[in-house]
């Protein structure tokens, strides 16, 4: 039995729901999201909120018992309030600026980093060292913050490079003469 997906998502004032078939559509204040869910589940609207119930017994259709509740959780939360992912930036002379619909990345590479920001993120630079990637799209915004991170990698001896903040770097002891 799924802990997760016993839980209803409740869905708050000021939000809408729509499920029809295996697609659920949510609207709120911050924009539209949608989603299909597998077909190992059925998800129907009761009393202001969605439940998802799997059609079977088997092992995949309580795996996406689960699953389907999260993805339709998050869409809610999107909706609502929005994600965010907060990047540090650490290194001499790495630092990072918005260029228009560009962030320009200096990284220690011969030349800088241009990565175009994609429609329905916002991403925010309030220090050099710093970056706010948010959006509605929880998925979208963690995918957009791992290829930020990927230009520059944090390294294991001084600890340069892009990482999430409150990210633990294992740091590893220089040769030693």
């Amino acid at each position: 039995m799924s802990r997760v997906g016993k839980k209803p998502v409740v869905v708050p004032t000021g939000v809408t729901a729509k499920v029809e078939g295996q697609h659920v559509a949510i609207k709120g204040a911050k924009g539209e999201l949608n989603y299909t869910a597998p077909e190992e589940v059925s998800v129907k609207i009761e009393g202001g909120s969605v439940l998802v119930t799997p059609l079977g017994e088997d092992k995949r259709s309580r795996a996406m018992w689960g699953t389907a509740r999260a993805r339709v959780q998050n869409l809610v939360v999107g909706v609502t309030k929005g994600f965010e992912k907060k990047l540090e930036i650490n290194g001499v002379g790495y630092k990072a600026a918005l260029a228009g619909k560009n962030l320009q990345l200096s990284l220690g590479y011969s030349h800088d980093v241009i990565y175009p920001i994609p429609a329905g993120i916002t991403i925010t630079a309030p220090k050099p060292t710093e970056l706010t990637v948010a959006g509605i799209d929880k998925q979208q915004v963690g995918q957009v913050a791992a290829e930020i991170r990927d230009f520059r990698g944090p390294e294991p001896y001084k600890g340069k490079g892009v990482k999430y903040a409150g990210e633990f770097i294992f740091r590893k002891e220089g040769k030693k003469k």
